[in-house]
C-alpha cells in the first residue's frame, strides 16, 4: 500500500506481519480518530503558548521556543516514522513540538495580515471534513492510480522545496509572495496536494484497522493524518498571505 505521507508506508506492514500481538486488542478507527483529536489538543495549547508571546511583543522569547519546537517536531517525526512502537511517545510530544512552532508563526502572519490565521483554520478543517465526506462515501476514491499520481506530486513539491533550500545557501531566495500571480498559482498546487494526501491518510488508517494493526498503530496513523494537516495548514497560511500581500501591492 502506497501513502503520499512519508511518515506513513508499506514497509510498516511488513512489522506488523513479524511481530506477534494480541489480535483482541487491535486499532480501531474510532481509536485513531480519538488519538488524532488527542494530538489537535495538545498542539493547541502548546501554540497558545509562542502565539501569546508574539502578540505581547515578546518576540525574542518566543524565537527559541519556535526554532526549538521546529527542531524538535522534526527529531520526533523522524523518530516515530522509522520507530511506529514508540509513536504513544513521540506522536504528543511532536504535537506539542509542532504547536510551539506553529503558535509562533501564525502570530506573525496575524500581525501582519489581520484574520489570516483563523482563514487558514478554517480552511483546513473545513477541506479536511469535505475530503472526510468524500472519502466516506465514495466519492473519492484511493485507487493505486490516484496513490501513485498524489505521491508522485509530494515527491516533486519535496524536491521543489529542496531546491529552494540548497539555493538559499548561494543567495538566491525564491520568494513566492513577490511572484505574484505566479506565486498565488504555484502555492495553490501545493495546498490542492496536500490535500489530497488526506485522502490516503485515511486510506491508510482503514487499511490498518481493517487488517488488525497492534493498538499503538492507533498513535502512528494519528500522527501521520497529523502532519498532513500541519502542512495543510502552513501551505494554505502561506497561499492567503500570497493573496493578501499581491492585493496590497494592487
Amino acid at each position: 500500500m502506497r501513502s503520499g505521507n512519508p511518515t506513513l508506508n508499506s514497509s510498516t506492514f511488513d512489522t506488523f506481519r513479524s511481530e506477534s500481538f494480541d489480535s483482541s486488542n487491535s486499532m480501531t478507527i474510532r481509536g485513531a480518530a480519538t488519538k488524532t483529536l488527542i494530538l489537535l489538543g495538545l498542539c493547541t495549547g502548546s501554540a497558545s503558548l509562542t502565539w501569546g508571546m508574539v502578540q505581547g511583543q515578546n518576540i525574542p522569547q518566543a524565537v527559541p521556543w519556535v526554532i526549538g519546537g521546529a527542531i524538535a517536531g522534526f527529531v520526533m517525526a523522524i523518530a516515530t516514522t522509522f520507530v511506529p512502537k514508540w509513536s504513544p511517545v513521540t506522536a504528543p510530544l511532536y504535537a506539542i513540538a509542532e504547536g510551539l512552532f506553529l503558535g509562533g508563526i501564525s502570530a506573525i502572519f496575524e500581525m501582519r495580515f489581520e484574520g489570516i490565521v483563523f482563514q487558514a483554520l478554517l480552511g483546513t478543517f473545513g477541506t479536511a471534513f469535505a475530503l472526510l465526506m468524500a472519502y466516506e462515501t465514495g466519492f473519492i476514491k484511493a485507487t493505486e492510480n490516484f496513490k501513485l499520481g498524489v505521491f508522485a506530486a509530494t515527491g516533486g513539491i519535496g524536491m521543489m522545496y529542496f531546491a529552494m533550500w540548497i539555493m538559499s545557501f548561494f543567495g538566491m531566495r525564491v520568494n513566492l509572495m513577490a511572484m505574484g500571480g505566479w506565486g498565488i498559482a504555484i502555492s495553490a498546487v501545493v495546498v490542492i496536494v496536500a490535500a489530497l494526501n488526506l485522502v490516503l491518510d485515511f486510506d491508510f488508517i482503514e487499511d490498518a484497522a481493517n487488517r488488525g494493526a497492534p493498538k499503538y498503530c492507533e498513535w502512528y496513523g494519528a500522527f501521520g493524518l497529523m502532519t498532513t494537516l500541519v502542512w495543510l495548514y502552513v501551505e494554505i497560511l502561506r497561499l492567503l498571505a500570497i493573496i493578501a500581500s499581491s492585493a496590497k501591492d494592487d
